[in-house]
């Protein structure tokens, strides 16, 4: 059962918005949550740093960007992912672009509402009408209901709905919940190091990272990046308890540390899968029916071991959920539970019982 001191934090957050682009109200809330625990906290362009008294000790990583909308011009909105990261910088590698299409069909009438970018000040709300593809601009175009009068530069996330039951957390869970899991950590007597990484969806975040590791990183530096990662049915992502992987679209991963947290899931009883495996599973049977194989993904982390030369490496722990990028992904509470075990494990923490 997830702790009610838990349900209380991951409420907060997920009521703060933090659209891809527009995190600097965001990381306000943040900052205050990880003061609150006891954290150092340290805010640079794109990152917010968090330690305890061990910062070397581990090292955790979660991006805080969430997906939502961008206004662009009088009554024009468009995808904030894809405005931020610029849609000719994109890799054509990425999970989401091959979602794209999907997206289109999964937004209709949310609730929307606006937000000054630094302050988070409320700037009124509204309803999607339409969604659609520009075929000049190969992005989502979206048409909203009460949000005339804002202007361009206006970031507009959409309406929290977070539900916590017995069995699972529902909401728009990527990546608000890991974030919230690795502030919960230091409430539980975290010493190490949590960075929080902004434009995440928009394949920057690692930008950020790389350059807090080149200023203030040793000379080779360890990283467990968490997140949540989507299956396409509630019986497929809860198969496994938990999902790892050896490598993404970008590198692999580093594989002493992958076995590591292999051998924790092992011997606290997780059940766990890798996903660049399932994903390869899935290709050869697409190949063979002749259709095109999927993407094994653009990470946080196998992007900055691609361009750290060395100087960074790592894995990635992750939640199994469904319902990938919308208002209504869903994890177990199961997969939760297990998920702050092994971080506690591998911090050497005691779990809040």
């Amino acid at each position: 059962m997830l702790s009610q001191s838990f349900r209380d934090l991951l409420t907060i957050l997920a009521r703060a918005p933090s659209v891809v682009g527009a995190e600097h109200s965001f990381f306000r809330v943040l900052q205050r949550a990880l003061e609150e625990r006891g954290a150092d906290v340290k805010w640079y362009e794109g990152v917010l740093v968090a330690q305890g008294k061990r910062p070397h000790s581990l090292m955790l990583s979660a991006h805080i960007d969430r997906h939502g909308l961008i206004c662009t011009g009088p009554n024009e909105f468009q995808y904030a992912a894809f405005v931020s990261g610029g849609r000719s910088d994109l890799l054509g590698n990425s999970v989401s672009e091959e979602l794209m299409q999907l997206i289109v069909d999964r937004m209709g009438d949310e609730k929307v509402f606006a937000y000054e970018p630094w302050s988070g000040m409320y700037r009124g709300r509204g309803s999607i009408r339409q969604t659609y593809v520009c075929p000049h601009r190969n992005n989502l175009i979206f048409e909203l209901e009460g949000l005339e009068h804002v202007v361009a530069g206006t970031p507009v996330a959409f309406q929290d709905d977070l539900r916590i039951t017995d069995d699972s957390v529902t909401g728009q869970m990527d990546n608000v919940l890991t974030a919230a899991i690795l502030v919960y950590l230091f409430e539980l007597g975290f010493e190490g190091t949590a960075f929080f990484t902004a434009q995440e969806e928009a394949g920057r975040s690692w930008r950020y990272l790389l350059e807090w590791f080149r200023r203030f990183g040793g000379s080779t530096n360890q990283l467990v990046v968490v997140d949540t990662s989507p299956f396409p049915d509630v019986p497929t992502a809860r198969e496994h308890t938990l999902t790892l992987r050896h490598r993404d679209a970008n590198a692999g991963f580093n594989k002493e540390l992958t076995q590591q947290l292999a051998e924790t899931c092992e011997r606290m009883g997780i059940s766990y899968q890798y996903k660049d495996s399932y994903i390869k599973a899935q290709n050869a049977e697409l190949e063979a029916q002749g259709e095109a194989p999927k993407s094994l993904g653009s990470t946080e982390m196998g992007r900055i071991i691609s361009a750290s030369g060395g100087l960074v490496d790592g894995t990635t722990l992750q939640i199994p959920t469904t319902g990938y990028h919308t208002m209504d992904e869903s994890a177990s509470v199961v997969a939760c539970e297990a998920f702050i075990d092994v971080l506690c494990d591998l911090a050497g923490i005691q779990p809040d019982e």
